[in-house]
C-alpha cells in the first residue's frame, strides 16, 4: 500500500497535465495577453485563476461512486462531468469551448474515468487507515488551481485534498511543504514527502496550469473582454430587535472586481458592513452585496459606495423611502364630489338660461299690451 499511493498520485498528476495541454497558438496568446489595458480591446487587468474540483462520492445504493468533475475559469464553470448522467462525457459550459477539437473531448473523458480510480483507491486508503468499512457515505474532495495577474506572471497555486469532510491535506504557498491535519492525511503526507511529490505537483501549477489557463483566456477572450455594468438598489429591512437592516446589492455585473461600502455622514463604515464575497450567478455574471444595521429614523445618513470598471465613475446610492400612495377610497370620493359638482354646474346655467328666457318673453307681452292701449286712445281716422 506504501508504494501504490505515490504511484496513484503521480498517475494523477499526469492526467491532469493531459487534461490541460492546449499547445496551439501559445506565442499569440503571449502577444495578445500581454498585460494590455482592456481600453485597447485587450483582457482586463485583474487577475485570473483556473481552477479544477473533483468530488467523488459513495453511497449504500450506489454500485459505483459518483464522481463529478469542474472546471471553472474566474469562477465561471466551462467545463464538467458527472457519472451519473447517462451518458456521462465532458462537456463545456462557454461558447468558446466549441473551438476544442473532439479529440480533446474524448480524451479528457478517458481521463476523468481514470481519475476516478485513483481517488476510489486512495479513498480505500484511507478508510484501511481508519479501519472503516468501504461500504456507506464517504467522499472525496479536491481543489487544485492557479492565479496569475498580466504579464504572465505566475502568482500562487493551490491544492487541497478533504476525505470524509475531516482528514484534509493541502500544500503551502511556497509549493513544497504540506499542511495535514487529520491521522490519514499525516500517513499520506508522508509517504509524499518522501517521494518529492510537492515538486510534480509545483511544476503542473505552475506551467501546465498556468498555460491551459492562457489558452482558455485566448480562447474565451471576446465573451471575457464584455463589461456588463451592475444593476444596483437599496433594501430596507426591519429587524427584530427593531433596528434596520440597509443592504446594498449589485446584481449581473461582469467583470468580478467590484467594491461596495457603506458611508455613515461621509465617513466608512467598513468595521460595521457584512459583506458577502463576490458570489456567480449561473449564467456568466456575478451579485454581491454589503449591508449595514441602523438605527430606525437614521436611515437618510448612510450611503452606499459602488465602484466597477463598467461605470464611468463610482456611484453613490442611498435607500429612498417608498411614496405614500393615495387611498382608493379618497380617489372615489373625489370622483364623486367632482361629478356632483360638475352637475350642480350644468343645472345651475340652465336655470339661468331658462329664467333670461322668461324674463324675454314677458317683456314682449308687456310692450304688445302698452300698444293695444294706445290704440284704444288713439283711434285711427
Amino acid at each position: 500500500m506504501k508504494i501504490f499511493v505515490p504511484e496513484a498520485f503521480l498517475l494523477l498528476i499526469l492526467g491532469n497535465l493531459a487534461i490541460t495541454r492546449h499547445p496551439e497558438g501559445l506565442q499569440e496568446q503571449h502577444r495578445i495577453l500581454g498585460g494590455k489595458s482592456r481600453s485597447k480591446g485587450k483582457l482586463h487587468l485583474g487577475s485570473h485563476s483556473l481552477c479544477y474540483v473533483y468530488t467523488l462520492l459513495t453511497t449504500p445504493d450506489l454500485l459505483e461512486p459518483q464522481f463529478t468533475f469542474g472546471v471553472y475559469l474566474d469562477g465561471i464553470l466551462i467545463e464538467r462531468l458527472n457519472t451519473r448522467r447517462a451518458s456521462p462525457r465532458m462537456e463545456h459550459c462557454a461558447p468558446w469551448e466549441d473551438q476544442q477539437h473532439p479529440q480533446y473531448w474524448e480524451k479528457a473523458t478517458d481521463d476523468i474515468f481514470y481519475r476516478r480510480e485513483v481517488y476510489k483507491r486512495l479513498l480505500q486508503r484511507v478508510l484501511h487507515i481508519y479501519n472503516q468499512s468501504e461500504t456507506g457515505y464517504h467522499t472525496v474532495q479536491v481543489l487544485m488551481g492557479c492565479e496569475e495577474l498580466p504579464g504572465l506572471s505566475y502568482i500562487q497555486g493551490q491544492y487541497e485534498m478533504i476525505f470524509n469532510g475531516h482528514d484534509h491535506l493541502a500544500l503551502n504557498e511556497d509549493l513544497s511543504t504540506w499542511t495535514a491535519v487529520g491521522k490519514a492525511a499525516e500517513i499520506l503526507t508522508q509517504e509524499w514527502e518522501k517521494e518529492g511529490y510537492a515538486q510534480h505537483l509545483k511544476s503542473f501549477l505552475e506551467r501546465y496550469c498556468v498555460n491551459s489557463l492562457h489558452s482558455q483566456l485566448y480562447y474565451g477572450k471576446e465573451f471575457l473582454l464584455r463589461t456588463d455594468i451592475p444593476k444596483l438598489h437599496v433594501t430596507h429591512k426591519v429587524r427584530a430587535d427593531g433596528n434596520v437592516t440597509l443592504r446594498c446589492w449589485a446584481l449581473e455585473f461582469y467583470h468580478t472586481e467590484i467594491t461596495l461600502t457603506w458611508q455613515r455622514d461621509g465617513n466608512n463604515q467598513t468595521l460595521d458592513m457584512e459583506v458577502i464575497e463576490t458570489r456567480p450567478a449561473g449564467d456568466g455574471t456575478f451579485q454581491k452585496w454589503a449591508a449595514v444595521v441602523v438605527l430606525p429614523g437614521e436611515e437618510q445618513r448612510y450611503t452606499c459606495h459602488v465602484n466597477h470598471e463598467g461605470l464611468p465613475e463610482p456611484l453613490t446610492l442611498r435607500w429612498e423611502p417608498p411614496q405614500p400612495s393615495v387611498p382608493i377610497m379618497l380617489i372615489l370620493t373625489g370622483l364623486v364630489l367632482g361629478a356632483v359638482l360638475m352637475g350642480a354646474v350644468v343645472t345651475f346655467l340652465i336655470w339661468i338660461k331658462r329664467t333670461k328666457g322668461k324674463k324675454r318673453a314677458g317683456s314682449e307681452f308687456v310692450s304688445l299690451w302698452e300698444y293695444e292701449a294706445q290704440l284704444r286712445v288713439c283711434p285711427a281716422t
